[in-house]
């Protein structure tokens, strides 16, 4: 099979395509043949080896200290199962499926394997694409907002709002009932309020620096946040929410700063995926590209500018 393979960390330039073993099944575990495959924030950073500040050390030893262990990235995927292990009794060769993928990642590629109890089914009315873009920023801002604690009528302020997690993040906490503030450029305004903050504040305007209104949970999704921030942004009892923090913030003993790490976690999908089912939830698609074109999507993810999420489309790559 055909794959985006990387052998050393390293700019977009390092991945490349290669033919490769089609993976092996296991007992328990489904072989999916991959339609959409999505390039996120947390690939490109692992391709780079860029760790928050204090957790590089730890981070190598995870992926590999001279280059990766693992050479295929990839952590969400929606295709089609061809094969199942003799254990499956739940999943059935021609299903529609999506799941996250943790550390063992592998996505970015024609045929991925996958855990039969983690596979999530994709309902009829919901594109391959859709579910690839819903999986990653969708379970991600459900992890992280439980974590801080979101609840009917608290004030939430979604730091990077028009990215693939926040965009999902403003959608979910406006549901739970939630007033929403997105921070976004003046661009990318527009369609932060169409999918449900109140309010939004350009950061090109007027910098977090100098923003003086107070929340009861600060979700930051840009990494450009900390301590100081939370004494000036949140409330008596609020939560700052940081999902790339350094070692630092996550031995901090403030009750303020929660951290953690959603990797391979897949709280709420099947909720997700209703929800785009019944229109509640809208996944944004910044791009679709085929595998041949995999370096440019890791630029285009590295800009810091798309607005959703970026994908792979296998077929569009076979076509």
């Amino acid at each position: 099979m055909l794959a985006a393979v990387y052998e050393a960390y390293g700019p977009p330039e390092v991945v490349r395509v290669a033919e490769v073993p089609k993976p092996s099944l296991g007992s328990s575990e489904v072989l999916v043949r991959v339609v959409a495959a999505a390039v996120t924030r947390g690939d490109t950073l692992q391709r780079a080896a860029d760790f928050p500040p204090g957790t590089g050390a730890g981070g190598r030893l995870a992926l590999g200290v001279r280059g990766p262990r693992r050479k295929i990235l990839g952590c969400v995927f929606a295709g089609e199962v061809v094969g199942v292990g003799e254990r499956v009794t739940d999943v059935s060769v021609g299903d529609r499926v999506c799941g996250v993928k943790g550390m063992e990642a592998g996505t970015h590629a024609q045929y991925v394997v996958a855990r039969a109890s983690a596979c999530v089914p994709i309902p009829s009315d919901v594109s391959m694409r859709q579910a690839a873009a819903t999986l990653f920023g969708g379970t991600t801002a459900v992890y992280f907002l439980e974590r801080g604690g979101i609840a009917a009528g608290a004030r939430v302020l979604v730091n990077g709002a028009s990215g693939e997690i926040g965009l999902m993040a403003t959608q979910i906490a406006r549901a739970r009932g939630a007033y929403v503030t997105g921070v976004a450029s003046a661009a990318n305004a527009a369609l932060v309020r169409r999918l449900g903050a109140n309010a939004v504040v350009d950061y090109t305007r007027e910098p977090l620096s100098a923003h003086t209104e107070r929340y009861d949970l600060v979700l930051d999704t840009v990494g450009n946040l900390g301590a100081s921030d939370a004494d000036r942004l949140l409330t008596s009892g609020g939560k700052l929410v940081l999902l790339r923090a350094s070692l630092g913030q996550m031995l901090s003993p403030s009750r303020a700063l929660v951290t953690g790490s959603s990797l391979g976690r897949s709280d709420g999908a099947a909720d997700l995926l209703r929800g785009v089912a019944d229109g509640s939830i809208e996944p944004i698609i910044d791009s679709t590209m085929a595998l041949e074109d995999v370096v440019s999507a890791h630029r285009r993810v590295d800009s810091r500018h798309k607005v959703g999420s970026v994908l792979l489309d296998m077929d569009k790559d076979a076509a």
